[in-house]
């Protein structure tokens, strides 16, 4: 895999380089509320910028249906790109079609543009190779090289991931190589202790995960609304708690064998509970009630994991050498259940361990809760990427840059 000081030796200056970044932030209307990623990619756009590239930077916003739809629009990621590289960023208001082509003609050596949300073309995510292939067709028109630096969409056979890199000269982004090493501290050569937390809503979303590091983890910590089926697997009963019926037989066996080959398991022991969901609009007092684990009332939901449980997370990761923790301990959003998330993420914070938060909500829960991100070993950008590649997958835009 080609890296970008490689390329770069090779010289840039007057190209066009497409860089395929994930710019997919959260947004509140047009106001960005977490721009963790597109800090990430800030780093490659300026030294592709400083030898006098000409950077198109694509990526896509949200899951639009294949058409344009202004709530999905790049714009705002587009603007603070240009406030984080103190220079101004030109923006195609399509894709491939007019004003993309006069957008990226009209760079001069050193600019940047980013061009609109790339899943506005069906040609983007389809599953039909043709379609696929022609969208990343139109797409290397507007390049003479490309850079993969969205880590956060490695995991997808899409047009602008998978098929454009075999239609341009290419290379890896300095995200990409980031990514890729810290993944490889977490499956080779394991710092040990090697403790895993994961939360989160479903447990389905994890099972592939729990599989591939039950041969690899001493402890695994289980929170968020996918705990509530690992205790109803344990024969408790969890109320109104988010609950995935038909995952209760796996996560049996995931249970068996992780005694069977020495691994700890650990669920919470108490849980904070309430009536109904908390309003995370108005975030009004939620009121909720710690109950022991065994005791979770029939008309009670679940909604983070209690004090006792904390103390007892906190313990299990104080010795660790190696933490990787995907998927936040309870509502985070709300107040009244951000506790056990907060908890997970100081104990990483305390603790001596190379510490890795793979994305998703768990990246958004450390900057929402106004942790200081350098007091972590990484921060990923990309959950899903991060957990299949924990998995053991292939991922399609990495093996994309394999020459």
């Amino acid at each position: 895999m080609k890296t970008i000081d490689e390329l770069l030796a090779e010289g840039v200056a007057g190209k066009r380089v497409f860089v395929r970044a994930d710019l997919n932030v959260p947004l509140d209307g047009t106001t960005i509320t977490d721009d963790g990623r597109i800090r990430a990619v800030r780093p490659t756009v300026a030294q592709l910028a400083a030898a006098g590239a000409r950077v198109v930077v694509a990526s896509h916003l949200g899951r639009p249906k294949g058409a344009p739809d202004p709530a999905f629009s790049l714009a705002p990621a587009a603007a603070r790109l240009g406030e984080l590289l103190g220079a101004e960023v030109a923006f195609a208001t399509d894709t491939v079609g007019e004003s993309a082509r006069a957008t990226v003609d009209a760079l001069a050596d050193g600019q940047v543009a980013v061009i609109e949300n790339l899943r506005f073309n069906a040609g983007e995510t389809s599953k039909d190779d043709a379609e696929r292939g022609a969208f990343a067709d139109q797409l290397a028109q507007l390049a003479d090289v490309y850079v993969g630096d969205g880590f956060g969409a490695v995991h997808r056979k899409h047009a602008s991931v998978f098929d454009l890199p075999a239609r341009l000269p290419h290379a890896a982004g300095g995200l990409i190589a980031t990514e890729v090493g810290v993944l490889k501290k977490l499956t080779e050569d394991v710092a040990r202790p090697y403790a895993v937390v994961l939360g989160g809503a479903k447990v389905s979303d994890k099972l592939g995960v729990i599989d591939h590091l039950l041969e690899k983890a001493d402890r695994i910590l289980i929170g968020g609304g996918m705990a509530y089926t690992f205790l109803k697997a344990k024969g408790l009963e969890v109320g109104t708690s988010l609950l995935q019926e038909d995952q209760v037989p796996a996560v049996r066996g995931y249970l068996k064998r992780a005694e069977e080959l020495g691994v700890e398991f650990v669920l919470p022991v108490d849980v904070l509970v309430a009536g109904e969901f908390p309003d995370l609009k108005t975030k009004a007092p939620a009121n909720p009630t710690t109950v022991a684990a065994d005791a979770i009332p029939a008309d009670q939901e679940g909604l983070d994991i209690g004090p006792e449980t904390r103390k007892l997370y906190a313990a299990k990761l104080a010795d660790a050498a190696t933490v990787f923790w995907n998927g936040p301990m309870g509502v985070f959003e709300h107040p009244d259940y951000a506790e056990g998330t907060k908890a997970v993420a100081q104990a990483l914070v305390d603790s001596p361990a190379f510490s890795v938060v793979g994305g998703g909500d768990s990246a958004a829960a450390v900057r929402i809760l106004g942790f200081d991100e350098n007091a972590f070993g990484h921060i990923s950008t990309g959950g899903g990427a991060s957990l299949e590649y924990l998995e053991g997958k292939t991922l399609p835009g990495l093996a994309a840059l394999e020459d």
